[in-house]
């Protein structure tokens, strides 16, 4: 079930949620920038309350930039799941540091072909542009990654170039009849994923469920792309509760909410962990 934000009952969705899980861009924080000072102290208390995760297409450098970096010490590490590249990764804290839970990625030929599939039906498609902000196709080890406007594209220009997703939508389909091994989808407002088969975040969601021993109905996702076709979509279709936000600060007032409800933490009790 997919709902915005403000239509929830969010006594009834906390009575039932055992983790709260995240999209980062223009979800938590705005396309490739740390989250703000406000967001940083909602998501930092929520960890004192029940675990979190962020599922991210991006990769694991931009969760340290974009979260880790800006967290308050008071953040409960060890209630947090951080799930990179669409959930090819997993690390969580050992109390020291980071650590790798799994990670499903391609292989060096695998890459290689999507890269080369990407620049030449992208360049077919008058979709390579002389100039871009960043690097145009990134890879990221489980997931090959093209962006139209490069990776440090502006949010206004990235907003504006494909509103209807029909570009990216036709992109991946020209590339994907290239690598039928692969799974290929349009990713964020200007890009489109390369990742192995059944990657997704419906995938992450399922890893995670089985990870934590969370039910994945006892889930609730959060997300700015919740439509048919968004990537946040599949985490709803994996069948957790899908809250539908149109950029971080609709996330801030749903995660008042949350907190308004959750009960708070102690010193001289343990928190709640998954």
């Amino acid at each position: 079930m997919i709902k915005p934000w403000n239509e929830w009952d969010l006594d009834a969705l906390v009575a039932h949620t055992r983790l709260v899980g995240f999209d980062l861009d223009n979800t938590l924080a705005n396309s490739k920038l740390p989250m703000k000072p406000q967001m940083v102290s909602r998501f930092s208390e929520l960890t004192r309350r029940i675990p979190v995760a962020v599922i991210t297409g991006g990769r694991y450098s931009l969760v340290v930039s974009q979260i880790l970096d800006v967290l308050q010490d008071r953040a409960i590490l060890e209630n947090l799941h951080l799930m990179p590249t669409s959930g090819t990764r997993y690390l969580r804290w050992n109390g020291h540091e980071w650590s790798c839970v799994f990670s499903h990625d391609l292989d060096a030929d695998q890459r290689a072909r999507a890269a080369a599939s990407l620049e030449r039906h992208a360049r077919e498609q008058g979709l390579w542009f002389e100039h871009v902000w960043g690097e145009r196709i990134e890879d990221r080890g489980s997931q090959i990654t093209f962006s139209v406007f490069g990776q440090q594209a502006p949010l206004e220009a990235k907003q504006a170039f494909d509103p209807t997703g029909e570009l990216k939508e036709r992109l991946a389909r020209a590339v994907a009849d290239d690598l039928p091994d692969l799974k290929v989808h349009a990713g964020g407002y200007t890009s489109v994923d390369v990742a192995g088969r059944g990657i997704d975040k419906a995938f992450a969601i399922r890893e995670l469920a089985a990870c934590t021993g969370i039910q994945v109905a006892d889930i609730v996702f959060v997300g700015d792309r919740m439509t048919p076709g968004g990537n946040d979509y599949p985490a709803a279709e994996a069948g957790a509760m899908g809250v539908a936000v149109s950029c971080p600060a609709d996330t801030i007032r749903f995660v008042d909410g949350l907190l308004e409800r959750l009960p708070e933490w102690h010193p001289e009790q343990p928190p709640r962990q998954a």
